[in-house]
């Protein structure tokens, strides 16, 4: 269970928990060591992550014949307490999906999502305070969304911190990605397999405001929605459940063969998260997860570190 739960998704890969083992629960422990405190100082995305993992935990769970209950601690330890099931659940059509759902960042071929599809991802059960908002290309909403991107790519980029926090995950080759085991690996990005003196100065060079916005504005264009995830409150538990219904979401639309990537750029600002909320018509809600979706060919997988170093004695 705990194998499913380590692949959940994570701001750059970082794998930010921890479990613990007792007779009928498990605790998932926020692994600080691994936050990300330019990006995410108040550890917002490393919370949803964690809900991700619940989620997982929870689906291979009752795969396996357990009922769950699931506790937020205010110190932001999460309970998950199992039970036997006295009769067999349903096979959830979302587990096989666990080891293969990926964060897909390559250009998508345009293709745009039918309604229908679009429909089942929206009535998808979403846990308490936790909104779910979907914009079509070509949609007045769609080029709010896009352009505060770009904006978001113009503060973090000229930002020296983030940057340092960004080049500190990467992973420049093979040989670097296998030494750690995590961050954002040249593969997932089809950057080609050279040695790191020669890709980190190429990496350094491009990683700019210019090229980003460039390649985001392609990567956009070739989308087919964006998926915008929202809390009512802004509180450690709502972005527990926040992430626990990203999860759903992600492994339904792996089940439907649509892709997904990471947009977050205008939330991990407040001011203009702030003033998207404004725009797109929902200012008492805190925009928190925003993606993109589409079709695209499948990309190599991020690494995972081994089960056994993520679990406390």
């Amino acid at each position: 269970m705990i194998g499913h739960a380590t692949k959940a998704p994570s701001g750059h890969n970082t794998q930010p928990w921890s479990f613990k083992i007792s007779e009928s629960e498990i605790d998932i422990y926020p692994d600080f060591t691994r936050a990300l405190p330019v990006v995410d100082p108040d550890n917002r995305e490393l919370f949803v992550s964690l809900g991700c993992a619940v989620e997982n935990l929870c689906i291979a769970a009752s795969h396996k014949g357990y009922s769950t209950h699931v506790v937020v601690t205010g110190s932001g330890v999460i309970k998950i307490m199992l039970s036997q099931d006295s009769t067999p659940n349903e096979p959830s059509s979302l587990f096989p999906q666990i080891p293969i759902r990926q964060t897909n960042r390559s250009l998508y071929n345009g293709q745009i999502i039918p309604d229908d599809d679009i429909a089942s991802l929206e009535s998808i059960d979403t846990e308490a305070d936790v909104s779910v908002h979907f914009f079509r290309i070509g949609s007045p909403e769609y080029e709010i969304i896009s352009n505060m991107v770009y904006r978001g790519n113009s503060l973090q980029l000229n930002n020296r911190a983030f940057k340092r926090e960004l080049q500190h995950w990467m992973r420049y080759n093979k040989k670097h990605q296998d030494a750690t085991y995590d961050g954002l690996s040249y593969a997932v990005f089809g950057a080609p397999n050279i040695p790191r003196f020669i890709a980190k100065p190429i990496i350094s060079s491009i990683i700019n405001e210019k090229s980003q916005n460039k390649t985001d504005r392609k990567k956009i264009a070739s989308s087919s929605h964006f998926i915008l995830l929202t809390t009512s409150d802004n509180t450690i538990e709502q972005w527990v459940n926040l992430g626990r219904t990203l999860e759903r979401i992600l492994l339904k639309t792996t089940e439907m063969g649509i892709a997904h990537a990471y947009l977050n750029q205008p939330n991990e600002s407040s001011e203009l998260a702030l003033e998207m909320a404004q725009k797109l018509g929902i200012p008492n809600e805190y925009p928190t997860i925003l993606i993109r979706v589409g079709y695209g060919k499948k990309m190599p997988y991020s690494l995972r570190r081994a089960i056994e170093s993520c679990i406390l004695g």
